[in-house]
């Protein structure tokens, strides 16, 4: 059996209500609910939040809201894995049990059944504790470097510094959309960047993050001028 959680607390600070802000016309957890559904894989997709008009949205949209989560793990500091196990034991604690996990993000636009569905392959056929959605990092962060309270500049890796950029590896950012993940793997590991994971890997233009009011500008505008123009091509 496998199950969905999306984890949506009610307290954003950087962009208030967030997680139903309307986002092209629908709240933005819609994106995600609506892409578990229609990946037709799971037995059970459930919201966890402490907020009942984020459950109310949540029902609408096709999602069960099982329970309102407590409010000593709906803080700013609270990790999304210590959600994910305090919904997992929740189940367990009602003789549900579930094979493998999957952590939707509740502000994910671009998300896709069909990544959800991906993912959820390489989860099983190769044995992997966790997958999780990367994108390349568009710029070789091995020559990156900081700027110092006196505004000189030190490189992060001096030792590479006389390496040629095409000889360095390239580098995988968290783009933050889901992550898939054995039960037992979710309940025995804190860290999911570690030997045992792998990666569903995306491409650049659907691989943003979104954690400011510039980055929900720029998500909607490419969602509306480069996926639209995009769609209508090809239904031409």
């Amino acid at each position: 059996m496998n199950l969905a959680i999306i984890p949506a607390r009610g307290g954003s600070k950087r962009i208030l209500k967030k997680n139903i802000k309307i986002f092209n016309g629908k709240p933005a957890i819609a994106y995600s609910i609506e892409a578990a559904i229609k990946s037709k894989i799971f037995d059970k997709i459930i919201v966890s939040t402490d907020d009942k008009k984020i459950s109310k949205i949540a029902n609408k949209y096709g999602a069960e809201t099982p329970f309102f989560r407590p409010k000593e793990i709906s803080d700013d500091y609270t990790p999304s894995n210590i959600v994910i196990k305090h919904s997992i034991n929740y189940f367990k604690k009602k003789n549900i049990l579930f094979k493998n996990v999957c952590c939707i993000y509740p502000v994910a636009p671009f998300i896709s059944y069909k990544d959800i569905r991906k993912a959820y392959n390489i989860l099983i056929r190769k044995k992997w504790n966790f997958v999780i959605t990367a994108s390349k990092s568009p710029f070789k962060i091995d020559r990156s470097f900081t700027k110092n309270v006196n505004q000189s500049i030190q490189m992060r890796f001096p030792s590479l510094y006389k390496k040629r950029s095409q000889d360095l590896k390239n580098s995988y950012y968290d783009v933050g959309q889901f992550y898939w993940g054995k039960q037992d793997s979710w309940l025995k590991y804190n860290n999911l960047f570690k030997n045992y994971s792998t990666i569903l890997e995306l491409p650049f233009l659907r691989a943003i993050d979104i954690d400011d009011l510039d980055d929900w500008k720029n998500a909607e505008f490419i969602s509306k001028n480069i996926f639209n123009f995009n769609q209508n091509l090809k239904s031409k």
